[in-house]
């Protein structure tokens, strides 16, 4: 068991916010809180007989285990240079207006009686819960995602907001090592502006934040869980000055967080590729469970002739069971983050990237009740029109006579939505 302590300097000073305080009819305080954040293992919750195996475990490194995944790396590179040499390639289109972006409005205070969620671009999401617990996932608020901040797709559309914005940051949650979800200078920031923050990554990572100055860190496997507490280290029940009609309350805060399977692949440079493991995440807290996706493909399929319908039955692509595993094991879940982009061609990326018609096997696999899309709008990655994945989304929601809207919905990189 590790312990920390938690603080959480001047949590409800809305002039310390991106929001406004008029966003919400909430009372507001301005005493500090000081917590003492408890890590911990869990005892063993049933999982699936594979998982005992560790199949996903190489000599060196790790690995996919299933038939529905094949290598993606150079190759793939090679295939997309080769598309846009002969003139077969897509070149985007980023010339806006593309996505549309607002300034987010986060909560003035703990207080919050449902699950709250606000897409930052790309696979970033912060998400609030009852609980009190503030979570940010892959966060990358750069204008390039790739080494040294220089190399790699420049955004075409404007980061929301900056670490310094963001009220409070417990924990930070990381699905792999690839420049569009881990940055360096993001997660030092967040370690300099929230030096109690608690990071949670996939096996193998920890060594990378080490070096970089980061310790408060925990590693998982797939299945592994932690429980975490945050309590009041002046004593439970600690009642703060109020401004406003009501008294907050510090009380304790907890939850379950689980590192889950995924298919996908890891590598920040040539030399280091499946070194370190990815992963999907669930989060328990405050009567609410999430689930976030990370970075993943769903099926292999081979390339067909154009107007073939990949997802048709008479294919047989085979697809990841992983997915199913966690909805049977873990879920359902109030909320899942689901990527829905950077798979175009999808001959060349479904081992690694899910298309929308993906996105909501997924979604129906792992038994969200509602989802919201990500990992799309931010980074020109592969080769489908920035706005294509909300309107293949569409599609792939009514071939499986699911609503258009309020089930599986997009947000505005910066907008906020309540569950």
């Amino acid at each position: 068991m590790r312990r920390f302590v938690q603080r959480s300097p001047r949590l409800w000073r809305t002039n310390n916010w991106c929001a406004s305080s008029s966003v919400r009819n909430m009372s507001t305080t301005t005493s500090t809180v000081l917590y003492a954040l408890t890590v911990a293992p869990t005892s063993a919750r049933p999982g699936p007989e594979d998982a005992l195996q560790k199949s996903h475990h190489a000599k060196s490194g790790f690995r996919n285990p299933w038939d529905s995944f094949r290598d993606v790396g150079p190759k793939n590179a090679a295939q997309m240079f080769r598309r846009r040499f002969n003139g077969k390639g897509n070149i985007p289109d980023t010339t806006g207006p593309t996505v549309p972006v607002q300034k987010p409005e986060f909560l003035p205070s703990r207080d919050t009686p449902n699950l709250r969620a606000t897409w930052l671009g790309h696979a970033c999401y912060y998400v609030e819960f009852p609980s009190g617990l503030r979570v940010l996932f892959d966060p990358v608020f750069e204008e390039r995602c790739g080494p040294f901040n220089t190399l790699g797709p420049k955004r075409f559309t404007k980061a929301p907001c900056q670490v310094k914005d963001i009220p409070v940051i417990d924990a930070v949650v990381i699905s792999h090592n690839h420049y569009d979800h881990l940055s360096y200078k993001t997660v030092t920031e967040v370690a300099k502006r929230h030096p109690n923050c608690h990071f949670f990554v996939p096996l193998g990572n920890k060594p990378w934040f080490a070096s970089a100055g980061i310790h408060s860190v925990t590693e998982l496997d797939w299945w592994d869980e932690n429980d975490i507490t945050m309590s009041p280290s002046e004593g439970k029940g600690v009642e703060v000055e109020a401004v406003g009609e009501a008294a907050s309350i510090a009380a304790d805060i907890k939850a379950r967080i689980s590192c889950l399977p995924c298919q996908h692949v890891s590598a920040r440079g040539p030399f280091d590729k499946y070194q370190t493991l990815w992963s999907s995440w669930a989060i328990e807290s405050g009567g609410k469970k999430l689930y976030f996706a990370g970075d993943t493909g769903y099926k292999r399929v081979n390339e067909l002739p154009d107007g073939e319908d990949y997802d048709d039955p008479k294919h047989n692509f085979p697809v990841c069971p992983a997915f199913k595993q966690v909805g049977e094991f873990r879920g359902p879940f109030d909320l899942g983050l689901i990527p829905i982009g950077a798979y175009a061609p999808r001959f060349i990326w479904s081992a690694a990237h899910a298309h929308p018609h993906d996105s909501v096997n997924i979604f129906q696999d792992t038994k969200c009740k509602q989802a919201l899309g990500m990992h799309w709008g931010t980074w020109v990655l592969t080769e489908e029109d920035v706005l294509e994945p909300p309107e293949q989304l569409k599609i792939a929601l009514k071939k499986h006579d699911i609503p258009e809207k309020g089930v599986f919905d997009i947000l505005n990189i910066g907008e906020s939505r309540e569950f």
